[in-house]
C-alpha cells in the first residue's frame, strides 16, 4: 500500500476545496490525506457490512401538518418588517455567485 498520495491528487483535492497550498503543505498533505483515506478504507474490511441491511435508528415516519391557506398579508404590511426594499420587492444579499 502506498504511503502517500501523488502531488497531483493533493492539488486536485485542494482545487475542489478552493484552497491554495504551499509546497510544504502539499508534502504534508500527501502523507496526512493518505492516512485518512486508509482509515476510511477500513470500513470495507468490516465483515457483514452491507448497504442492503442498513436501517434507520427510528421507526417513526415523518408526520407533516396539514397545509391550510391563511389570510394574505398586504404588501405594505410585509415591507414594514424588511430592512431594504425596492418598490414591492424585498432586497436580499447575493448568496450564489457564478465565480468558478
Amino acid at each position: 500500500m502506498e504511503e502517500k498520495l501523488t502531488k497531483e491528487e493533493v492539488l486536485h483535492a485542494a482545487e475542489l476545496a478552493r484552497i491554495k497550498l504551499t509546497d510544504e503543505e502539499i508534502e504534508k498533505y500527501q502523507i496526512e490525506l493518505k492516512k485518512l483515506l486508509n482509515e476510511v478504507e477500513k470500513i470495507n474490511e468490516v465483515e457483514g457490512y452491507d448497504d442492503d441491511i442498513l436501517i434507520a435508528p427510528w421507526d417513526r415516519t415523518c408526520e407533516l401538518r396539514q397545509d391550510v391557506p391563511g389570510e394574505m398579508l398586504e404588501a405594505k404590511e410585509v415591507l414594514k418588517n424588511v430592512p431594504h426594499h425596492s418598490g414591492n420587492f424585498i432586497e436580499v444579499p447575493v448568496v450564489i455567485t457564478e465565480e468558478v
